[in-house]
């Protein structure tokens, strides 16, 4: 699915007027879980799921083939997990 379908499906299930509207809702949820993010906070939407900031440590390793090593460093990366209502509803569509 891409963005437009998707606004045209939070169009429908918000009852948005225009999509417009519903793309101004969108962007505002994202912009606003992005902040938390930022901040390390994370956002919890009971039956939905939770998004964290996590710190993914730094690894080193080989290019397979060569001799050469490389090594990255230590992040912040956004995390989401599904809760039990969302992996319920996906299940229960096959």
């Amino acid at each position: 699915m891409n963005k437009a379908q998707f606004v045209e499906l939070v169009q429908k299930h918000g009852d948005f007027k225009t999509k417009t509207e519903a793309e101004t809702a969108i962007k505002a949820f994202t912009e606003a879980v992005t902040e938390a993010l930022i901040g390390k906070e994370d956002v919890t939407l009971v039956g939905f799921g939770s998004f964290a900031s996590a710190l993914q440590k730094g690894k080193s390793g080989t290019v397979p083939g060569t001799d050469k090593t490389y090594t990255t460093q230590d992040k912040m990366v956004p995390k989401f997990k599904a809760g039990k209502g969302l992996k319920d509803r996906v299940a229960a569509g096959k």
